[in-house]
């Protein structure tokens, strides 16, 4: 336990971690690094523990190398070992290459993820993250690499591509829906800049999601029994607000208006009006109620009539792991990095158990995914192959009638005011990914919507993540869940209506 734990200095905990220090051992499937250890290595380390600052052979070597010459005397004159072996330790010792500092390789891809999962594991341990080098736990993480490398190389060519609309960085979650597991965590694709690289916007940056919020006002809609079938006319709006603030005239992207039109297509295609209209009809409480209950955990900024249009802060990941709870059938799972935890001798310490909660009832997940894969109608604001359409050949392919493989997705932009945020979240059957491009300093892209900068990032990585797979649709309607044709005044529409809103 004394070896274990001990501290060898330069923030290495145990024989194992000092090993690895200050020789550059690592295990191997036959032996441990400290086992690889020779007598002059031994001597070394025997005599760091009783003043580790003092005689840190990087720092001070004639202190650390008389030390382990008393240690090895001590060692002769016990029995240990022979006079032979004490002059040939001493003798290793002054070589120049006798010490061979350790270099922890950890992934230049993945440093954002790694800072998650600490933090998670000091969460679940109940202790600082600082205690947790002294530990001597091997963790297990969700993290897939190789799909954290091909994403990142992914996010960077889309800012390079973009450089010119003034977009500088990308942040990229992709999530297993089902067990909460994060595969990939890009929270900046700069990590190595100094000045903003270590900051990850995905997990710790506030960014206004646009319309990327709405689907959560939607999913509170059609939990009240309100279809996306039925009609909303799209005109102009002026709202009176209390307390002295001006009234509020909310705009549609494109300045213009649409007339009566279903609550589907005013979604699919993003209106603004039709979404701050029926935010006034359910309620910005119970609206917010749905989007904390979904996974919203914080957002900064005063809810009220604007937060349809994302003006509220929050979270990627947040906003990624409230998707998956539509793709998991109503049933949020939360998202986590650390799958198993064990000690230095294999006993288990920790596993991640998916504990899911049902927070929306089947029924909602399902009209909501429903909406969010019909790509004919968002075809008026985004044309029939946009990014958001998961067809395996290339744009000019689709547009040309070709769009090869073809996976149901379910995905939803969002653009915030000024162009200072772009989003794209969604999901198959297998997979929800989240997508935020924008600047650290909040400075505005130019004419840049989600579609168009965070868009191809979700779209290729969709592609990637599902690539080999076999295509699966969405579950179909649940039981209290029927189509009806109903003819309103001035429109007729066959859609979904909830009939019995549960389990």
């Amino acid at each position: 336990m004394y070896l274990n734990t001990v501290y060898y200095g330069e923030q290495a905990y145990g024989a194992e971690a000092a090993a690895f220090t200050y020789f550059g051992l690592k295990d191997t499937p036959t032996k441990k690094a400290a086992a690889q250890l020779d007598i002059a290595q031994s001597a070394m380390l025997a005599g760091i523990p009783s003043s580790p600052i003092a005689r840190d052979p990087f720092i001070n070597w004639p202190a650390a190398f008389q030390r382990a010459k008393d240690v090895l005397h001590q060692m002769r004159v016990q029995g240990y070992i022979t006079a032979q072996q004490e002059r040939a330790a001493i003798v290793e010792m002054q070589q120049p290459n006798f010490l061979h500092r350790g270099v922890v390789k950890n992934s230049p891809d993945a440093p954002h993820f790694i800072n998650y999962a600490l933090n998670e594991l000091a969460q679940v341990l109940h202790v600082k993250v600082s205690q947790l080098a002294r530990s001597g736990l091997i963790v297990h993480t969700t993290l897939d690499l190789n799909l954290q490398k091909q994403v990142f190389n992914i996010a960077k060519q889309q800012i390079q591509k973009m450089a010119a609309h003034h977009m500088s960085d990308a942040a990229v979650v992709v999530m297993d829906p089902h067990t909460g597991a994060i595969r990939t965590l890009i929270g900046n694709i700069h990590p190595n800049d100094p000045n903003t690289g270590q900051f990850d916007v995905a997990t710790q940056g506030y960014r206004q999601p646009g319309s990327a919020f709405k689907p959560f006002i939607y999913a509170t809609a059609f939990a009240q029994g309100i279809s996306p079938g039925m009609p909303v006319y799209d005109g102009p709006l002026t709202i009176q607000m209390c307390c002295g603030l001006p009234s509020y005239t909310p705009q549609n992207y494109d300045r213009s208006y649409h007339g009566l039109i279903t609550y589907r297509y005013a979604l699919q295609n993003s209106f603004n009006i039709p979404a701050v209209k029926l935010l006034m009809q359910v309620g910005v409480d119970k609206s917010l109620k749905t989007a904390e209950a979904l996974g919203i955990t914080s957002y900064v900024g005063t809810p009220n009539y604007t937060m349809v249009l994302g003006t509220l802060g929050v979270h990627l990941l947040d906003m990624t792991a409230a998707y998956a709870v539509f793709d998991n059938g109503g049933i949020r799972v939360p998202p986590h990095a650390v799958d198993t935890v064990t000690d230095s001798q294999g006993r288990l310490i920790y596993r991640f158990v998916p504990q899911g909660k049902r927070v929306i009832s089947r029924q909602v997940a399902f009209v909501v995914t429903d909406v969010l894969s019909d790509n004919n109608n968002r075809t008026y604001e985004f044309g029939k192959c946009s990014a958001l359409y998961l067809y395996s050949n290339s744009q000019q392919q689709c547009y040309a009638g070709n769009p090869g493989v073809v996976r149901p997705a379910a995905a939803k932009t969002g653009t915030s005011e000024n162009f200072m945020d772009n989003w794209t979240v969604g999901y198959t059957p297998d997979v929800v990914v989240g997508v935020w491009v924008g600047n650290d300093d909040n400075s505005p892209m130019l004419n840049v919507i989600g579609v168009d900068g965070a868009g191809p990032i979700w779209h290729d990585t969709m592609l990637l993540v599902e690539k080999g797979k076999p295509v699966k649709q969405f579950p179909g309607p649940p039981p209290g869940v029927v189509k009806k044709t109903v003819s309103y005044q001035g429109l007729t529409s066959t859609d979904w209506y909830i009939v019995h809103n549960g389990e």
